[in-house]
């Protein structure tokens, strides 16, 4: 079967995930997230791209981001790994692909599911990093200034002031996703897919022109004549 072009919508929100390689380690120390944060953010600047939020794991980066164009995500993911991975080599005395094959991305829907999808960003890299220092949670919650993240409408909707903006994202950080949402985004992200209601991935199915949810599982059921 031929695998489906990537759903890619200008104007929204995607959930994406980029892994290593044989479980290599995509930043060894500060450095190297110093430098894999600026490719980020010159590859999302130059194909406007707005960067909502990110974490890095062992082996794995996440990222919330929202592409002006349907062709800019690819190409921002193209130039990241163009800047970071030779300086990474470099410095770490190794050769070959750091990217494990192609990323994923799912189209997210606006409003709660925005939410959710920063929400589990970041605790990803929270847990991943002594404070968050590993996510855009620090950023979020007041300790620190990333001058190119891009507050979505949804976080800035969360208060009239800094402050109150700050405290409700310490809350929705405490707080448990369901499973269910979990199960979703992680799915979606994987598999490619929509990220949000039925009535959105329909409507996503129709903008894209290709499926953005897949087909329930077994045979269609073949209609019985009278």
């Amino acid at each position: 079967m031929a695998r489906l072009p990537r759903l890619v919508l200008a104007g929204l929100p995607h959930y994406v995930m980029q892994t290593s390689v044989h479980g290599q380690r995509l930043a060894l120390d500060d450095a190297d997230l110093r430098v894999l944060l600026t490719a980020l953010h010159d590859a999302a600047a130059r194909h406007r791209v707005g960067v909502w939020g990110y974490s890095v794991l062992p082996q794995a980066l996440h990222l919330v981001l929202c592409p002006a164009t349907s062709y800019g995500l690819g190409h921002m993911m193209q130039m990241l790994g163009r800047r970071y991975v030779p300086v990474f080599n470099r410095r770490h005395q190794r050769s070959g692909a750091l990217w494990a094959g192609r990323y994923g991305a799912a189209v997210v829907e606006p409003g709660p599911w925005v939410v959710a999808a920063l929400v589990h960003v970041e605790r990803l890299g929270m847990a991943a990093g002594a404070r968050g220092a590993w996510s855009s949670a620090s950023h979020h919650l007041g300790r620190c200034r990333d001058p190119n993240l891009t507050e979505p409408p949804e976080f800035w909707a969360l208060g009239n002031t800094p402050f109150e903006r700050e405290s409700a994202w310490r809350a929705r950080l405490a707080d448990e996703l369901d499973a269910a949402t979990e199960a979703m985004l992680d799915h979606a992200v994987r598999g490619g897919w929509a990220a949000g209601s039925a009535t959105f991935a329909a409507w996503a199915t129709e903008a894209a022109g290709r499926p953005a949810a897949p087909r329930p599982a077994g045979r269609p059921r073949r209609l019985v004549r009278d």
